[in-house]
Order: structure tokens, then sequence, then C-alpha cells
């Protein structure tokens, strides 16, 4: 019998990288189109290694929207619950690194911003028994916003397993930090995984000690916390014991979507126990699995491009 498929909830956009050396994007002339979206990344870790997916996004009627789409199938992620919206376009964001290493940044939201409350509800979100809410924009505006919150909380309701990871994007979010925060604790409230980055977990728990701003995300009800710090390894904690799982020594090209496959991996595995919610207490098997999910994110980072570096986990068995 087939395992049960995880969904991920989020956005699904292109990124144009401007491929101009040193160059701002008013410089740039030549861009390269790559499929986006933190969800998406965590989506193709799992089918790439060996697991089943869902997607639940919306993309324009257009040509990018098929496109992703599309990029989806050929990832074996089942696209049945990614929208195609005939009013607005797909979301766009366009980088380039300029001469002084800051990043040139312009997004350009779209389709996925008009995810409501009923279609999230008409999903067929009963059949899987994981439930990825990791969304960068989820949590800017209505209608997804409300839609968002609403429905993490419809499935907390429902007994489902719920990953978050507020994937916090400074360029999204300069002079709302505060609504960033405010948002992001309503969703660790209800969540059994939460996955954050070092920055993530000082911004949000308000606490420079990351021990006290794990502390402060089991206070809101959390029940296991994963602080991912890059080469250093992961901060994992079950609200019991905590400590700080190594990762693996890589050449690092690109730490992009890192910590997807590392959100990926972990919940591939998760999946693997009829009671996952079980699993979190039993600390030594979660220091195992939060072990292996720092190896395929290190893995990751060696490759340029996040779903392209995802790609070349196929047919891996060790990490």
């Amino acid at each position: 019998m087939n395992e049960p498929s995880i969904l991920c909830i989020g956005e699904l956009l292109i990124d144009f990288f401007c491929t101009d050396i040193d160059t701002g994007l008013a410089q740039g002339k030549h861009f390269s189109k790559k499929a986006g979206g933190a969800p998406a990344n965590v989506c193709a870790t799992i089918t790439i290694l060996g697991g089943r997916a869902r997607f639940l996004s919306k993309v324009g009627n257009d040509p990018f929207g098929h496109f992703l789409k599309q990029t989806m199938v050929d990832l074996t992620i089942d696209d049945s619950s990614i929208l195609l919206d005939e009013h607005h376009p797909t979301t766009l964001a366009f980088v380039s690194l300029k001469e002084d290493g800051e990043r040139d940044f312009v997004f350009n939201r779209g389709a996925d911003a008009h995810l409501n409350r009923e279609e999230l509800h008409k999903s067929s979100w009963m059949e899987s028994s994981i439930i990825h809410f990791g969304s960068a924009t989820a949590l800017l505006d209505d209608p997804f916003k409300s839609a968002y919150v609403s429905f993490i909380r419809t499935v907390k309701e429902a007994g489902k397993f719920i990953s978050f990871d507020p994937n916090f994007r400074s360029d999204l979010w300069k002079g709302r930090e505060g609504d960033f925060i405010e948002v992001a604790e309503q969703c660790i409230s209800q969540a059994d995984f939460v996955k954050v980055s070092e920055e993530e977990c000082k911004i949000i728990s308000g606490f420079s000690n990351l021990s006290d701003g794990v502390e402060c995300f089991h206070r809101l009800g959390a029940q296991t916390v994963a602080v991912t710090l890059g080469k250093d390894g992961t901060l994992v904690s079950n609200g019991k014991e905590s400590c700080i799982v190594p990762s693996i020594p890589v050449h690092s090209i690109d730490s992009t979507g890192a910590g997807d496959a590392f959100v990926g991996a972990a919940l591939h595995q998760f999946n693997h126990y009829q009671d996952p919610k079980a699993l979190l207490e039993d600390f030594k098997q979660l220091k195992n699995i939060v072990s292996t999910s720092n190896r395929v994110g290190a893995t990751v980072c060696t490759k340029m491009g996040a779903i392209s570096a995802i790609r070349e986990l196929e047919g891996r068995t060790t990490f």
C-alpha cells in the first residue's frame, strides 16, 4: 500500500534571475527563468526522495502558469490542486546580485495572492497525512492571508500533522516586520513541527539566545522546533529534550532551497510512521531524522538553483 501524500500549501511562481554579473535590474539584460516558491521546493524534495506530494496553489492561466504546472508534473508532484486563475497573472520575482553584494529585488504579486478560503476547503486535504504550511507570501495580504490562518486552524481541529516554516523574506516585509511576527505566532501556535532559521527564531521570538527563542515557540504551542544553523547543524527540541544535531562539511555554492530540502526530507521521513505526532516524543528517532535532513540540505548547497539542485538528490539512497 502506498504511503499517504503530503500536502504543501503556498506560492508557486517564476523566479527571473539576472545572469549579468554585478548588475542591478535596471541595467540587466539577460535573465534565466526558473520555477520558484518554497513549498514547491519542499514538494520536489519529497517526490525525488521517493515520497508522494500534492501541491495546493494558484497560478495565472498564462504561459508562465502552464510552465509551472508542467514543472510540477515532471517532478511527479500531484498538480490536481494547482488552480489556474483567469483574472490574475502568475506571480513573478526578479532578482539580481549587484556589485556591492546586495540583492536587487522586484516582486510582481499575482495569482497566488488570491487563493481563498473556499478554494482551500474544497481541496482534497483530508486525504493527506501531513500538511505543510511553508509559504513565503501567504502571510502578506488578504485574501490568502486570512484563508491561510483560518485553514491551519481547521486542519489542527481535524487532527492532522501540521508543519510550519515562516520563510521570512526581508525584501517582502520591509517596514511590516511587526505584522509578520504577529501572524507567524498564530501559525506556530497550531504546529506540530516548526522549522525556522536562526534569523527567524530571533525575529519572531524577540530573544537573541536561541534556547530562549525555542522555549518561546513551545509556550506558543509548537510541539517540536528545529532551528537550522547552516554548517553548524540544527538545534532541535521537543520541549523535553534538546540538542544541536551536526551537519556534514560541504563546499557550498548556493544555499537557495537548502532549508526547503531539509523540511522535505524531514516530512518524508515522518510520513513513514503511522503516527508522526507520537514520533516527536521519541527524541532519539527525532535526532536521526534531523541528521538525515541536515545531510540532504547540505547536499543541495553544492549545486546552483533550488529545484535544479534538488533534482541531484534523485537516486540517492544514503546521505
